[in-house]
């Protein structure tokens, strides 16, 4: 059994690390979130120690290990807003315990390197959630793609449109300095499993960059990809109006649906599975879609010509 510490309990994602923490057997020791509102973690940890200050917590931490390997913090699960990340995987590296980080792991390339400097000095690692790469019909396209003789690159159109209401643009995720921008915190883990199947960026260009959608196209070394990314309800196709439905996700490979949308809520406690194990995706994984959607953040609007998302027609002309 490992010992965990979770810096924000408060957030969306957070009982899906509570959960993983639980179903891999493991115990959650100490909590922290500068809001009160997790009894949650009532649910999966109420012996949990809690605190708002994080001056209180690091002093907790720091005693804890003190008192040896059966009390001290292995490892530290990151939760916590974006702009928080890259502060608190240093926390957990200079407490020598490993850090367990959501997506995006930080918002710079450059903090990566800085990263693994940490690690080397402190013999502790980092690893992130890329819970896309252990899905069972993603882990077979890339199979089969690995496994294709062809050198045509195929055609991808990404459509991920998720509904937020005014509270978002309010919250930090508004704020792309502290969110990195609807690229960076919602579309991060497509452009990541994209990648890790079809190959390096080739070549980049933006479409669309406004608060609550964005588009471009990726022209990656197997694939090229008409990516398209929204938070706002109007954009959802008929379809899914009709059925109510506030989510829209999809991903046409030469104009076949990937299917893909169940299995999602489990793929938490199997990312822990794979990071308890020694096999969790590290800061080198994370790498090349933290590089990609930082140049989608500070890439200008180019002109609509040549390959771009097809809902482009209707929204920006």
């Amino acid at each position: 059994m490992k010992n965990f510490a979770l810096i924000g309990a408060a957030g969306y994602i957070a009982p899906r690390h509570m959960k993983a923490i639980k179903e891999t057997g493991n115990n959650l020791v100490a909590v922290l979130d500068r809001h009160d509102a997790v009894g949650v973690i009532d649910s999966y940890f109420p012996e949990a120690d809690f605190f708002v200050e994080f001056e209180r917590f690091d002093r907790h931490i720091e005693k804890l290990r003190r008192l040896g390997n059966e009390r001290k913090i292995h490892y530290v699960s990151i939760t916590s807003p974006n702009y928080l990340h890259d502060a608190h995987m240093r926390f957990a590296l200079r407490v020598s315990a490993n850090a367990i980080c959501e997506k995006p792991l930080v918002l710079n390339p450059w903090n990566v390197d800085a990263l693994k400097e940490m690690e080397q000095e402190n013999g502790s690692s980092v690893c992130t959630i890329l819970q896309l790469r252990l899905h069972p019909a993603i882990v077979k396209l890339k199979e089969e793609t690995a496994e294709s003789s062809s050198d045509r690159k195929v055609n991808i159109d990404l459509t991920y449109i998720t509904s937020r209401g005014h509270w978002y643009l309010i919250s930090w995720k508004g704020d792309p300095s502290k969110s990195g921008g609807i690229a960076t915190n919602i579309g991060i883990h497509f452009f990541d499993m994209l990648q890790w199947i079809f190959g390096k960026t080739q070549w980049n260009v933006v479409h669309l960059s406004a608060p609550t959608k964005a588009a471009g196209f990726l022209e990656l070394e197997k694939a090229r990809v008409r990516w398209f990314l929204s938070l706002d309800k109007n954009d959802l196709p008929q379809s899914a109006r009709e059925q109510g439905k506030t989510t829209f996700r999809s991903i046409m490979i030469d104009g076949k649906e990937v299917e893909f949308s169940d299995g999602f809520t489990d793929l938490h406690t199997v990312s822990y599975e794979q990071i308890l194990s020694g096999n969790g995706f590290g800061l080198d994984d994370a790498r090349p879609s933290i590089e990609t959607v930082f140049e989608i953040r500070n890439a200008k609007e180019a002109p609509l010509r040549g390959e771009y998302h097809p809902f482009l027609k209707t929204i920006k002309k």
